[in-house]
């Protein structure tokens, strides 16, 4: 078996965590074939997934997002590949380090 850890830390705030969070398991359900359950909690989501070699567990916080996985032999074999997919998703999700997030730009040109 592989284990597979991806972090990624961020400035949104649990409220904004938890709708990124939500759309990423929705991805992964419909990309990936994850079955997901969403668990929310006071200061922290947990999204647990699973499929055939694959289960695991997103947590959410309002300044990290942190994914363990463990993945079945034959997955584990594409673990570097699927590190990297998910990376490469939590990426697109979430704004860059020092980014504005989208709802306090959508704010800011508002008082304009």
């Amino acid at each position: 078996m592989a284990d597979l850890h991806i972090e990624r830390t961020h400035a949104l705030g649990l409220l904004e965590a938890r709708r990124i969070a939500f759309d990423w398991a929705e991805q992964v359900e419909s990309d990936l074939g994850m079955q997901c359950t969403y668990e929310e909690g006071d200061s922290m989501d947990r999204v647990r997934f699973s499929r055939s070699g694959v289960k695991g567990e997103l947590q959410v916080t309002k300044d990290r997002f942190a994914l363990d996985a463990k993945l079945g032999f034959l997955i584990g074999a594409f673990k570097d590949r699927i590190e990297a997919e998910i990376g490469a998703m939590l990426n697109t999700l979430l704004p860059e380090p020092g980014a504005v997030p989208k709802a306090a730009a959508k704010k800011a040109a508002k008082k304009k």
